[in-house]
């Protein structure tokens, strides 16, 4: 864009979510790494107008010939993210830590007589432990004032604690009982090593069976009555579980793991890898793949583990994926083999590890959603998938405009249709229309009905209720993705052409329905009796990305990594993504219009039995021993429900 650097990324591109970035000059070197909540809003800083910007951020970003991004869950993973970064990078634009100091982090330090838990910003304390970083001062200080409660160390300057040793009398912290250190003669020396002994071990496991095992203690004291034992054990309990409540989870110390996050369908997959070293992410790799046909996710997870490693990259003694494959044993040998030790495979479902690869697969979607926003953006590539679509179907003209149908319903109850519009291969949403369809046998009828009531706007009349079910989305719905286009009345109660309809009658140069051959059929009979002619048809078959026409007995295989194929993929899955929408908002409506009426129903019940039972077709179909089964609603309710759906059922047959 016009004064700024020409890397700026496209609008849209760029997450919402908290994350950590990186600029990049053209011989790849880190130029400079900083943390976001909201990644959009904080990048678009670096890419006002450059006379706007600082001197110093505009030489970086001129400097600079690229920007990347990793998502991560919270800001305190940003945190350790961007430390870690800083400090492998060395980037030139990194001078300082905000106020010219380091992370805090909290200390033991063993080597001491009478080892103390401190906040320091000092790393190098001889013989002493480290935990952190963190992201404020105040940060570690809460977490340090609740495990104080659960395993009671020295927190005292060395000279206080030298002081009250001389003089046998306790510090200000242990007179007030702060401080449980020697000094205060509450606890021997042997005592508070054991005290300081648990305290670590605890913070490198972080193990959640501590809040069993207090639970138990608390109980067994309250039954024998020894309440005073009860109630501290009830305090170490309520610290226990703020302290969980407030903590990052992070990878232990020694942890050596190598997270892949995978993301895919059927065409392309994205791969997010986080490799995990000493309990810190020490690099972070992405990229994109052509998938295979037919290709599971643990087949994938195969290809791209093999493909990852070799050369001088060996993998650690841990690989978490998202899926194992078929011969996880067989890829576990040749990993093996490959690192010189013993590798073990595994899909984390729970835990800190599993938590990793969510944050991995998150981004991973990220870069997946990014690949193919700027394939689709890319003019040449829609030129030629246009073109290819055009050969491949024997067109006549390039698909300028292409419509795409779907319908979607819940176990045939509340069928709904949608239009999705493409003019040059770009979507155009203000042009989405969505069909509400009162009956139907199966999903060809659903085809011939709706593109019946389209294909009867490209005639010189249309049937007004026809009009109404296919106005725009937002018009009825209120949905601000989609523009609002009214309609006008002329005088003499006589129907002119309003702006909404000359935008409905557009003639496509191509309709897609979503499936084979039945639905093709179905498609090709309502454009044979409307009458309407020089569109073309065609449908795609989900499962194995055919595409088939009226006149065919054989579908036409575009191939895996054409850009035609990609964009057919793009307008049906944007189809889908419509129809299910509008399906899930009627259905949501439905069951809050109808039981809005039940005395003692409020907001909170209505959702739970929406949740229970998905539709108002279902939930009249449930005898009253089934809805008491909800949450929150019990026989009396249930019995109120059953006779108010009996009652709007007797009064829509009569």
């Amino acid at each position: 864009m016009a004064n700024t650097v020409p890397y700026r990324p496209r609008p849209g591109e760029i997450p919402t979510d908290p994350g950590v970035y990186r600029f990049r000059d053209a011989d790849r070197r880190v130029l400079y790494v900083g943390k976001a909540m909201n990644l959009r809003a904080r990048l678009s800083n670096y890419f006002a107008p450059l006379h706007t910007l600082h001197e110093r951020t505009r030489r970086m970003v001129t400097t600079a010939a690229s920007v990347e991004w990793t998502v991560v869950a919270n800001d305190i993973e940003a945190l350790q993210l961007e430390y870690t970064w800083i400090k492998e990078f060395d980037p030139p634009f990194n001078v300082k830590y905000r106020d010219d100091k380091s992370y805090p982090y909290l200390a033991v330090t063993l080597a001491d007589e009478a080892p103390r838990a401190i906040v320091t910003r000092r790393r190098g304390i001889p013989g002493a432990k480290y935990f952190g970083p963190y992201p404020k001062v105040w940060a570690v200080n809460e977490t340090l004032d609740l495990l104080l409660k659960l395993f009671p160390i020295r927190t005292c300057k060395d000279s206080d604690y030298k002081r009250a040793i001389q003089t046998g009398k306790p510090c200000f912290a242990g007179q007030i009982g702060r401080c449980f250190g020697p000094c205060s003669g509450r606890v021997t020396m042997a005592e508070h090593r054991a005290n300081v002994d648990r305290f670590v071990a605890f913070m490198q496991n972080q193990d959640r069976r501590i809040i069993t095992d207090l639970t138990q203690q608390m109980r067994a004291a309250a039954a024998v009555q020894d309440y005073e034992t009860a109630a501290r054990r009830r305090d170490e309990l309520q610290a226990a579980e703020s302290f969980f409540e407030k903590s990052a989870v992070v990878l232990r110390d020694h942890v050596d793991v190598d997270v892949f996050g995978v993301d895919h369908d059927e065409l392309a997959a994205a791969v997010h890898l986080f490799i995990v070293r000493g309990g810190r992410i020490r690099g972070v790799r992405s990229w994109t793949v052509d998938t295979e046909l037919d290709m599971s996710l643990g087949d994938l997870v195969d290809s791209v583990v093999q493909n990852a490693y070799g050369d001088d990259i060996r993998p650690p003694a841990e690989v978490v994926v998202p899926a194992l494959p078929d011969d996880a044993e067989a890829l576990e040998g040749w990993l093996a083999a490959l690192g010189g030790r013993k590798v073990r495979l595994r899909a984390a479902r729970r835990g800190d590890k599993a938590a990793l690869l969510e944050t991995a697969t998150q981004n991973a979607r990220q870069t997946l959603v990014l690949y193919k926003t700027r394939r689709s953006a890319d003019f040449t590539a829609r030129s030629r998938a246009l073109e290819d679509i055009q050969e491949a179907l024997g067109m006549a003209d390039a698909p300028l405009r292409i419509e795409c149908f779907d319908v979607s319903h819940l176990s045939g109850t509340n069928v709904v249709a949608s239009m999705v519009v493409f003019e040059d291969g770009l979507p155009r949403k203000d042009e989405y229309r969505r069909f509400t369809i009162p009956s139907t046998t199966d999903d060809t009828d659903s085809i011939h009905q709706v593109l019946t009531r389209r294909l009867a706007y490209l005639g010189s009349t249309a049937n007004s209720d026809d009009e109404a079910d296919a106005a725009p989305a937002s018009a009825r719905d209120g949905d601000a993705e989609h523009a609002t286009v009214d309609s006008a009345a002329g005088s003499g109660g006589e129907v002119v052409a309003p702006s909404r309809r000359a935008k409905f009658a557009y003639r496509p140069n191509l309709l897609v329905v979503d499936g084979g051959r039945p639905q093709v059929a179905a498609a090709e009979r309502a454009l044979r009796e409307s009458g309407v002619e020089g569109v073309y048809l065609c449908g795609i078959a989900k499962r194995l990305e055919e595409i088939w026409t009226p006149d065919s007995d054989f579908p036409v295989i575009l191939p895996r990594n054409s850009d035609a194929l990609f964009l057919f993929q793009r307008v049906r899955d944007e189809a889908h993504r419509f129809a299910i929408t509008h399906q899930r908002q009627r259905r949501k409506r439905d069951i809050t219009t109808i039981l809005s009426e039940v005395p003692g129903l409020g907001p909170a019940r209505v959702k739970a039995l929406l949740k229970h039972f998905g539709s108002v077709a279902r939930l009249r179909q449930a005898d009253e021993a089934a809805i008491a089964e909800v949450p929150g609603i019990g026989p009396a309710l249930a019995s109120a429900i059953r006779t108010h759906l009996e009652g709007t059922s007797r009064a829509a047959a009569d």
